[in-house]
């Protein structure tokens, strides 16, 4: 086994343990978030933004190890049509996953990091979610004081994607 064939399957395993890893992380948070705040809904939500962040990451690290054995291998045509399928498969796997966390195109919004993706949707957990359960307990209640109007710019609801990396216009 050469040097690079080591390195192929270095980056093979890393990207299988980031995904196994990530994916017990992601479990742990969500479990924990739904063990103190009993919010199935936030906890489903971080659950599936970290998953998916995740599985990016994994993604990301394959492509790389497919393009360091077809780099490193003897040239020949079948192997760069298979590591084209391989990536463009991939590449739209990642595309359709981004597009399903953030909520928008990826051209839209303002350039992030899979890791502060990550951390954004740990940090956030769903507050949304939180917010709107405590409005409609407040109105539940009979002898709640009216709430104050107030003017402000409308903020659009962002259930699924980060209102944060909304593009500009």
């Amino acid at each position: 086994m050469d040097f690079f064939e080591l390195v192929t399957i270095v980056f093979e395993v890393a990207g299988v343990g980031a995904m196994v890893v990530g994916f017990v992380i992601a479990v742990t948070l969500s479990a924990r978030l739904w063990w103190s705040t009993r919010d199935g809904a936030r906890a489903f939500r971080m659950l599936r933004e970290t998953i998916g962040s995740v599985i990016l990451l994994g993604l990301e690290i394959l492509v790389a190890a497919d393009l360091v054995k077809t780099v490193t291998s003897t040239p020949s045509l079948t192997d760069a049509l298979v590591l084209a399928i391989i990536v463009v498969i991939r590449t739209l796997l990642s595309f359709s996953l981004q597009i399903e966390i953030e909520g928008t195109l990826p051209w839209r919004r303002l350039a992030t990091t899979g890791p502060q993706l990550f951390d954004r949707a740990v940090k956030r957990g769903g507050e949304r979610t939180r917010r709107r359960a405590e409005e409609q307990d407040a109105s539940a209640s009979p002898d709640a004081a009216p709430a104050p109007i107030v003017t402000t710019q409308p903020v659009p609801d962002d259930e699924d994607g980060f209102p944060e990396l909304r593009s500009r216009s």
